[in-house]
């Protein structure tokens, strides 16, 4: 029998009622705690997939210590807790849902000492503890209940639906400031808890509100998925007003957090991957290709891809599995899929296999050519695609991206290396000018004084172990 709609989200809204753990109130949650682990799981599988580890087991070790020593005394200890540092450039952080937790290597190498890495990961963890994106995926349900009230009552759809597509779009979350508030007190109390100076929290929203906005990296910088700092100072001055801890003995330790932050790279990596006058280079896989002028890009460690300016068709590299020929075959093999004139061919000397294809989705027929080749004792894959009705359109344009792949000649793309972190025991008392002066950095004067916490005019004072980046 039809319902109206109004009733049909008033039943989801009384079904869909939880308590919050952490403040004890009522809160909109369609996602049950194992479906939330699941999304999570997911989500930080494809994570580590696409953007990958910083590759430093002890680093990872001192993190994951750190974050479940924390975790174990919230209000939801039994969470399948991780933690990861991931090999981007971007300042962030940030939590999926389930208990899966993020910082990049940009933040680390901006941040100063271990109590505040500690807030940071506190912060994340109690938007886990607060379940703040399922309340938000949740609301998004109810929102779009219209177009899909199956979505939510079916389990087999529901099992899609809220896990399967949901992907890495809940990186790019962006809580309310009553969440921010949330978590920040949270992560205040998680830190304070396992006996952190909880005043460095007020270090961090510094540093934070000093970040050039055009940071970059494959992920979005923290005011890209958080609110501006704003008063986060103040409220964090107001917690530490009504303490009755005397903090002077609590944990800082900016040395042993600096010794892991020593020899980080800083910044985007050439090594694995850049482009330079519209050439992507590889230094470490020694290949270089061309995509079309105009086209935004991105580099990522599963992919390098490329959109056109209308928006309307993508290309793509990525690594194949087997020769071009078990490849190829196993593309057009797919359910959906039609080839036309595959052919075996040669790429500035090295053997191919391409092909057109068409390929039924939900949003129409695409058309497309692509092409595998190898090089290096492996295969890559070379996809271009768009509507099939503008195939001809950018035929030519996919053409000539993938005839312009080949080997990486050029020594000095070859031989790039990436900024790192260097540490600098202080002899004297310095300003950031007469520091920069005795121990040049790569980077600009005002970067520096950002990434070692120092204020306008401010000092490094003599014995401090700070950061130079060469």
């Amino acid at each position: 029998m039809y319902r109206p709609l109004t009733l049909v989200v008033s039943a989801a809204l009384l079904a869909g009622c939880a308590t919050n753990p952490v403040t004890g109130k009522s809160q909109l949650s369609l996602i049950s705690e194992s479906q939330e682990i699941q999304m999570g799981k997911d989500a930080a599988a494809q994570t580590l997939q696409q953007i990958g580890e910083v590759k430093d087991p002890a680093l990872q070790a001192y993190v994951s210590r750190i974050g479940k020593e924390l975790a174990v005394k919230t209000e939801r200890p039994n969470l399948p807790w991780e933690f990861h540092v991931v090999d981007d450039a971007s300042v962030n952080a940030f939590a999926l849902p389930g208990g899966f937790i993020f910082v990049t290597r940009g933040l680390m190498t901006y941040m100063n000492n271990e109590a505040e890495l500690a807030t940071v990961v506190g912060h994340e963890i109690g938007h886990v503890t607060n379940r703040h994106s399922v309340h938000m995926i949740s609301e998004q349900q109810v929102a779009q209940l219209g177009l899909g009230v199956g979505s939510i009552l079916s389990p087999t759809v529901a099992r899609f639906g809220q896990i399967a597509s949901a992907g890495l779009s809940v990186l790019f979350l962006k809580y309310s400031r009553d969440a921010e508030n949330e978590a920040d007190l949270a992560g205040f109390r998680y830190a304070l808890n396992d006996h952190y100076d909880v005043r460095q929290m007020s270090n961090v929203f510094a540093t934070l509100d000093r970040l050039d906005p055009g940071s970059q990296g494959k992920l979005p910088d923290w005011l890209s998925t958080h609110p501006s700092p704003g008063n986060r100072i103040e409220n964090t001055q107001a917690r530490l007003d009504t303490l009755q801890q005397k903090l002077a003995s609590y944990k800082v330790n900016r040395d042993q957090y600096l010794q892991h932050v020593g020899g980080m790279v800083f910044g985007e990596d050439p090594r694995q991957g850049f482009f330079k006058n519209g050439v992507f280079m590889h230094p470490e896989l020694r290949f270089q290709i061309v995509f079309p002028s105009g086209w935004a890009t991105q580099n990522t460690s599963a992919a390098v891809a490329a959109q056109s300016p209308n928006q309307d068709a993508i290309m793509q590299l990525a690594l194949g599995q087997g020769s071009p020929s078990q490849a190829a075959q196993q593309f057009f093999a797919q359910q959906g899929v039609q080839s036309n004139n595959v052919s075996n061919t040669s790429i500035n000397g090295l053997p191919a296999v391409s092909g057109y294809f068409q390929a039924q989705t939900s949003q129409g027929t695409i058309g497309g050519l692509v092409t595998f080749v190898s090089y290096g004792g492996a295969t890559y894959q070379i996809l271009g695609y768009t509507s099939s009705t503008a195939l001809s359109q950018y035929d030519a344009a996919f053409r000539r991206s993938m005839s312009s792949f080949g080997p990486l000649t050029d020594q000095s793309a070859l031989n790039v290396q990436p900024a790192k972190v260097e540490l600098v025991r202080v002899p004297r008392d310095m300003t950031i000018a007469q520091f920069n002066s005795q121990y040049p950095s790569s980077i600009p004067e005002a970067q520096l004084a950002v990434i070692n916490e120092v204020a306008d005019g401010g000092t490094l004072k003599a014995g401090t172990m700070v950061k130079r980046i060469k």
